[in-house]
């Protein structure tokens, strides 16, 4: 009798810690709303803005492909480059590098990223998803 009862009570403590894992693990890390996206959420920031802006009017009057007023996005285009938006198929076609004399002045982009030009911005794309992690615009 009393085995009969080690057993049950044995079987029932074994339940509850594979009930409890299963449900630790529906809650857990990697589900969820934060599949897919980088480890830290990255931005140009003030200061990197600022050299952005310091490089382009260094060399306003000699500038690359893709920063030249004539390759300036239609505003319906240019309205597509959102911060944490997908960029369309029509849009990939006019990805240009980024300089290589720009990217060195700014932090390593985080893994699978890259700097891009696209009509008149440097933009941090995915190069995968092509999801955008941030746009920065150069003003004339």
């Amino acid at each position: 009798m009393r085995s009969k009862r080690w057993i049950s009570a044995c079987g029932a403590a074994l339940l509850v810690l594979v009930s409890g894992t299963a449900l630790a693990k529906e809650h857990g890390r990697g589900h969820g709303k934060h599949e897919g996206k980088p480890a830290r959420e990255y931005r140009y920031a003030d200061y990197d803005r600022e050299v952005l802006h310091n490089w382009y009017s260094e060399r306003r009057g000699n500038l690359p492909p893709g920063l030249a007023m004539r390759d300036e996005l239609p505003p319906g285009l240019a309205r597509q480059l959102v911060t944490r938006g997908t960029l369309p198929p029509g849009l990939r076609k006019k990805i240009q590098p980024c300089p290589v004399e720009l990217v060195r002045r700014l932090p390593p982009p985080p893994p699978d990223y890259r700097h891009v030009l696209i009509g008149g911005r440097i933009v941090l794309l995915n190069r995968r998803t092509y999801m955008i992690l941030d746009v920065f615009h150069f003003e004339p």
